[in-house]
Order: C-alpha cells, then sequence, then structure tokens
C-alpha cells in the first residue's frame, strides 16, 4: 500500500564511513530507518541500523574494500527495506563546494566539476563523488541534491578568507573555506528556536567537537571565521588530524625522513592529533579512562582542551565580545568534562559553567552569575539534508 508522503533518503559519506536516513515527509519530516556502514576498508565492516518505528536495532557484518563496493552493498540492502520503494529524492553532503554556495541538483556538469577539485579534498571527495554516481547508475531518473560543507562560511569578510601565502595562488582557489557547514547552519537554527537573541543579533561560536573538531565565529547569523581552513585538516588537534602545524615541518621531515608529500598527509590526517600524541587512540572516550595511569593519554587530552580555550579566546576577540557559546559533535555532546576543562579559566571573557548542569548535559550549562549562555545543542546534519531537498525539488511531481 502506497504511503501518504514521500520518503527522502539523506548520505553522508566520510572517509571511511557512510551515514544514512530515511525521512518522510509531511507537515514535518520525519526519520524513520537510519543507520551507517563504518571501517570501510578495514577490518570489522559493518552495516548498523535503526528503525524508529519499530524501535529494533541491528548490524550486519560485510567484507569490502572501498566506498563503491560499500555503496552497492549499502543499495542492495535498501531495496530491501518496504520505505526505500517510495523513496523520492536523495540528498547527499559535500565536503568541499569551493565557491558553491547553495545545495544543487545533481547534473553531469556538476559531477564533472567535483571530478576536477577532487584534489582540494582527497580523503572526502572521491568516496562522496563514488556515491553520488552509485545510486545514479542504479536508479538515473532519481533526482539527486548535493548541500556543500563550505556554503556556510561563503560570506566571511575577505581578511578571513586570505592566506598569507603569494597571491597568484589565490587564483587557483587556495584560501580558508571552512566546513561542517551544515551542522552550523543547524546549530544557528536551533539558537534561534530557542530564541537566543545571539542568533540574529549577537556574537556566538559554535563548537563542532567530533572525529573532525573546528569552530566557527558567527555575528548577526553570519560566520565571520572559522577554525579549518583551505582544507578540514587546519585549525585545532581533532581524533587523527593534527590540526594547524608549523610549514617548516614538511621541509624538515623530507630531509631527515624521505617524507613523501603522500606521506606527509597521511600523517597529518590519519596519524596525528589524539591518536598521535597518545599513541594509544582517536576516541576521547579510551583516553579519558586511561588518562590517570598514562600520561600520553593525559596529554593528550590536555593539548586538546587547551587548543580549543585558545581558539574561543581568539574568535572572542574577532567578534569584539560573546554572548553564546555552543558545544555540539560527538565531543562536544557527550563529555562534559571535557566541556569544563575548555571553559575553565575563560571567567574573564563571561563563560562560567554549573557543574551540575555540565554533569547532566542539560541544554543550557551555564551559570545564572555568568554573562555569556554556554549550551549544549545536539546537531543533525541529516535533517538539514533533507530539509533542503524539500526546499528544491518538487516531490509531488515525481512518480
Amino acid at each position: 500500500m502506497k504511503p501518504l508522503n514521500p520518503y527522502i533518503l539523506t548520505i553522508n559519506g566520510g572517509s571511511s564511513s557512510i551515514k544514512f536516513a530515511l525521512y518522510q515527509v509531511g507537515k514535518t519530516l520525519e526519520r524513520g530507518l537510519s543507520g551507517s556502514i563504518d571501517r570501510i576498508g578495514l577490518s570489522g565492516t559493518n552495516l548498523t541500523f535503526n528503525c524508529l518505528a519499530t524501535n529494533h536495532r541491528d548490524s550486519r557484518p560485510f567484507a569490502t574494500s572501498d566506498h563503491k563496493s560499500a555503496a552497492h552493498f549499502l543499495i542492495d540492502w535498501l531495496e530491501e527495506q518496504n520505505s526505500f520503494k517510495w523513496v523520492r529524492a536523495i540528498g547527499h553532503r559535500v565536503v568541499h563546494g569551493m565557491q558553491h554556495t547553495m545545495p544543487e541538483l545533481v547534473t553531469q556538469d556538476l559531477l564533472d566539476e567535483l571530478h576536477s577539485i577532487r584534489p582540494y579534498d582527497p580523503d572526502h571527495l572521491p568516496c562522496e563523488i563514488e556515491l553520488i554516481e552509485a545510486f545514479r547508475q542504479r536508479y538515473p531518473k532519481l533526482p539527486q541534491l548535493v548541500c556543500f560543507d563550505t556554503a556556510f562560511h561563503c560570506d566571511m569578510p575577505r581578511v578571513a578568507k586570505l592566506l598569507p601565502i603569494p597571491r597568484r595562488y589565490e587564483t587557483k582557489g587556495v584560501q580558508r573555506y571552512g566546513f561542517h557547514g551544515l551542522s552550523y547552519a543547524y546549530l544557528m537554527e536551533e539558537l534561534a528556536r530557542l530564541r537566543d537573541p545571539a542568533a540574529t543579533t549577537g556574537r556566538v561560536i559554535l563548537a563542532h567537537l567530533g572525529n573532525g573538531a573546528s569552530m566557527a565565529a558567527v555575528r548577526d547569523g553570519k560566520s565571520i571565521d572559522t577554525s579549518m581552513g583551505f582544507t578540514p585538516t587546519a585549525g585545532f588537534p581533532m581524533s587523527t588530524r593534527s590540526g594547524d602545524l608549523d610549514p617548516g615541518l614538511v621541509s624538515y621531515l623530507a630531509h631527515t625522513e624521505q617524507m613523501t608529500a603522500a606521506q606527509f598527509h597521511q600523517m597529518v590526517n590519519h596519524e596525528s592529533g589524539l591518536l598521535g600524541v597518545s599513541e594509544i587512540s582517536s576516541d576521547i572516550r579510551d583516553l579519558l579512562e586511561q588518562e590517570a595511569s598514562d600520561v600520553r593519554a593525559a596529554e593528550a587530552l590536555a593539548l586538546f582542551c587547551y587548543q580549543a580555550k585558545k581558539w574561543i579566546g581568539s574568535f572572542t576577540a574577532a567578534l569584539g565580545g560573546l554572548d553564546t557559546l555552543v558545544f555540539a559533535g560527538g565531543i562536544g555532546e557527550n563529555a562534559p568534562l571535557i566541556r569544563e576543562r575548555i571553559c575553565d579559566g575563560l571567567g574573564f571573557l563571561g563563560i562560567e559553567l554549573n557543574r551540575e548542569r555540565n554533569a547532566e548535559h542539560a541544554q543550557l550549562i551555564s551559570s545564572d552569575a555568568g554573562r555569556v549562555k554556554v549550551r549544549v545543542i545536539r546537531t543533525d546534519e541529516a535533517l538539514m539534508i533533507a530539509r533542503s531537498v524539500t526546499q528544491v525539488i518538487d516531490l509531488t511531481s515525481i512518480r
């Protein structure tokens, strides 16, 4: 029996994972089936899923070596699910969009352009393109939309976009772009829903702290600066990414260890950050468990919190003050001790936490005496993708 309303499929491809969700379109967007494929290219690849309607959770292991085979496995599995037959459009997150400022329908011209800019983000763009093309091959008439993670930052002041290297590289598209835009757009919408005046006429720092971590400085609803730069590797240390480094390290390692550009890329993106400093794990939870007994875990955590604190200070200076600080992402939403350590000592900026609220993961964790509102908001990139699909594609006209 045909449902009253169509479905949207959202796809969020990462360097080693694919997240997906099905939304039924009605007066609101209702999430049904959702899940992910993780550890793509590694041992122990699993498809895990959750059906909200039946509260059924399960997983299915399978062997795959790349995103292309993982994409076709996902499509095969989705075809077995009853709701998939009513999907009328697919929305994708694309990490790098260069000068694209709005969601766009997938065309061959757009795919050709995405192929041409793969060197800008070799860890994400190739697999994201493979996902789009896999669905396009199997369902050529099904419209697909791409949402660019860089779009949120497209109106940053020119001074925030400029990189201090020879000007000629700017013509080749080398500039600060910034990422996590879908997450930031959602957080700003939630701030407005919570009637926080800073969402439209104030100074906000958004801290998306997950495996990838970044911050954005937002004034009057517009991004004015962000910690990530030309690639998602920049900023403060992340799970496996280094964040900002002395560029002289490139030539030093090339001379002393004969390190190639590819090896350097591998190191700063996949072997650094929390993993590199701790030599234990890239997961905050593992490090918190071991920090009392292993100085490497303690130092990795201290570095992460210290660098995050510095970015809050620098962005407060760029904003000319601060009204609201928002924590989001897997770490930002679920690690009260990390939030506390980042905010500790920032009372001079007006940031004061209420420890009980913070420990309970309250939505507002700042103390009543603190001038700055400190919030925890669970971000939802998939919902932002689904909303974009409904705004661009007329689903009622698709059979």
